[in-house]
């Protein structure tokens, strides 16, 4: 609609399907010296990076040359700042000369990553910031919108941090710095700054901040690998496997919809440390985390295990279900089976051969993966099932929705468990108006299966006395009489 999908208008009916985006080709940059023919140097150029906001996009090729296309910051008839929808990818010239690194992008705010030099060398990136600064995105020190890119002065070359990740969530940014001189500790800080009414900033309130600020209660001997943000929160990642997130609803960005109007209860004003499991608060070997509108997602082992949490509508979270979960859950994604390696030095009949086994072998996977994941779904059937029957007794007798962390120690650690123990164990641990609500609760059980017990008696007297007596009821019509 805005242009994000770099389509123009009369190609939009295409859109359901990937289309090449050939615009990059057509746009050569200004005093052009690459030494290449016009052949070669569109052959060379590829797209490294690809970033989506709320109502544009924007790509880094190999070069560190930035794109931008969608509604992208513009100069209006007034001279000042409006979104202009672009269907053709446009590159941001500000940059020329150096490469841009990292970029994110917010509904309406840019924030990239750039070397300070021509030859990047790692440790010299600058923070550049432009769009709409309504809540202070921007980082600038006020609310002023900016046409072109400012840098972040905060933290600028005199800095003794530098620069190293950046993410964008609707209205807020956050950023990871480390000592440009490292000692025997690796340690890096979170700065975060825009909109703060939700909690998104997690500075323990809900002021918006203008400049950037670091996120206090976060650890300080931590390493940041990873920050991501989501529509209204924020999350983050350690070396170690810590991963930490603020905002609404307790970090989880569980808003009804996209609208800023909304209230919501329950917002993480600081950092919340998520456990992986109830009994496991670090992920194991975390490489990443990455914020939907509301959900989180972290990859771990090299990318072979995905943990997932927040609003599951549409099945974003892959675990099987379209709810919302408080807690992260395993995405189901399938473990790979074969490595298929290219063997070049093979005769071109021994790679057909080779190609055909693959073929089957690639089939019969994918039958043994199609039975595996139908057996999937019956027993996620079957536990949704178990799910809602223990959810209703469990709420009848403790008056609350059924919580994996109602499930005793013992049978997490060992599978099963001794019931009248852990009855014990819990009447033992609960409160007096626990224990009032249980006994109104098995009272009223106790009542109600006397009174079925006494239905019951009663109809098997009466059937065993019409049984053993031999009862003639007779019926005469009018003016004669009634004999038993």
């Amino acid at each position: 609609m805005d242009g994000q999908l770099g389509i123009s208008e009369e190609d939009s009916h295409d859109s359901l399907a990937p289309c090449l985006l050939s615009k990059f080709l057509e746009v050569q940059p200004p005093d052009s010296s690459t030494g290449l023919s016009e052949a070669e140097d569109r052959a060379s150029l590829k797209m490294c990076t690809v970033k989506a906001g709320g109502m544009m996009s924007l790509a880094i090729d190999n070069r560190g040359t930035l794109w931008i296309w969608g509604n992208i910051p513009e100069e209006n008839k007034e001279g000042g700042l409006s979104l202009v929808s672009s269907f053709i990818p446009r590159p941001v010239w500000d940059f020329h000369g150096r490469a841009v690194v990292k970029v994110s992008c917010g509904n309406e705010h840019v924030v990239a990553l750039v070397s300070a030099t021509e030859s990047h060398k790692g440790e010299d990136l600058l923070c550049y910031s432009w769009g709409y600064n309504s809540h202070g995105q921007l980082g600038l020190g006020d609310r002023q919108s900016r046409l072109r890119p400012e840098v972040v002065k905060i933290l600028d070359e005199d800095s003794p941090l530098t620069i190293y990740e950046v993410a964008c969530g609707a209205f807020h940014t956050a950023l990871l710095t480390h000592k440009k001189e490292r000692g025997d500790t690796l340690e890096s800080m979170c700065w975060t700054f825009g909109l703060g009414e939700n909690g998104q900033l997690g500075h323990g309130t809900t002021q918006s901040a203008l400049f950037p600020t670091p996120v206090k209660v976060l650890p300080q001997n931590a390493y940041f690998i990873s920050v991501d943000c989501g529509l209204f929160h924020t999350s983050v990642v350690s070396s170690t496997g810590g991963v930490w997130s603020w905002g609404m609803e307790k970090g989880l960005g569980l808003c009804p919809d996209a609208s800023r109007g909304e209230t919501v209860s329950g917002d993480a004003l600081s950092p919340l440390l998520i456990s992986c499991t109830p009994h496991q608060s670090i992920f194991p070997d975390p490489v990443k985390v990455v914020c939907g509108a509301a959900h989180t997602v972290v990859i771990v082992q090299k990318g072979y295990k995905v943990w997932s949490w927040g609003r599951g509508r549409s099945g974003v979270l892959g675990n099987g279900k379209e709810i919302d979960s408080y807690t992260p859950t395993i995405v189901l994604w399938p473990p790979m089976t074969e490595d298929f390696k290219e063997e070049d030095s093979k005769s071109s009949d021994e790679q057909d051969n080779a190609a055909e086994k693959k073929l089957e072998v690639i089939t019969e996977t994918d039958e043994k993966l199609s039975s595996a994941l139908n057996e999937v779904k019956l027993l996620q059937t079957k536990l949704s099932t178990m799910e809602k029957y223990a959810s209703i007794l469990h709420g009848s007798i403790f008056g609350k929705p059924f919580d994996e962390h109602d499930i005793p120690v013992s049978m997490w650690d060992s599978g099963s468990m001794n019931v009248a123990k852990e009855w014990d164990d819990m009447l033992e641990a609960a409160d007096d108006r626990k224990l009032v609500r249980m006994e109104m609760f098995y009272r009223d059980m106790l009542a109600g299966v006397k009174d079925k017990l006494m239905k019951r008696k009663i109809k098997e007297i009466i059937k065993e006395c019409l049984q053993s007596s031999k009862i003639e009821l007779v019926y005469v019509g009018s003016g004669n009489h009634n004999k038993l």
